[in-house]
């Protein structure tokens, strides 16, 4: 049976102690499950890993490979705008680099883009279609 669920999502890195010093400044920590060469951060059912780029290749068994980044955009949703700005702001203070600031969007929402150390997407965004559990999980809603 093929599920429709992600579990793991795992970013290749250029220096593992630098994305891991990064992502602790956001305020992630790290899982008991990390070990020296990668790095994992437990989230709502699913967890966040970082891994060394040339060692991500290798493991894919495309030794050399040059991997990039950039046509992936992971998102976090908040409940508010002002959720939001915050959520960008601490980014941005914890060495991100701004890509878009967050602004009213053309669906309706609001939403901005910074992108980590090694160069991966995050958009933060408030979707007033799409209401938030209280563990801030996201549920799609039923179609009317």
């Amino acid at each position: 049976m093929n599920r429709q669920c992600v579990t793991l999502i795992t970013l290749g890195v250029d220096d593992l102690t630098a994305a891991r010093a990064f992502y602790a400044r956001l305020g992630w920590r790290e899982h008991a499950e990390s070990q020296p060469g990668i790095a994992f951060f437990q989230m709502h059912g699913q967890a966040l890993a970082l891994f060394g780029r040339a060692d991500l290749a290798k493991d894919q068994g495309r030794a050399g490979a040059a991997l990039g980044t950039g046509a992936v955009t992971l998102a976090q949703n908040f409940a508010t705008e002002a959720e939001v700005d915050a959520a960008y702001a601490a980014a941005l203070a914890a060495g991100a680099t701004a890509l878009k600031r967050p602004e009213k969007v053309f669906w309706g929402g609001y939403s901005g883009y910074w992108a980590d150390p090694d160069g991966h997407v995050w958009e933060v965004a408030m979707n007033p279609f799409w209401p938030l559990a209280d563990d801030g999980s996201l549920t799609l809603p039923e179609p009317k």
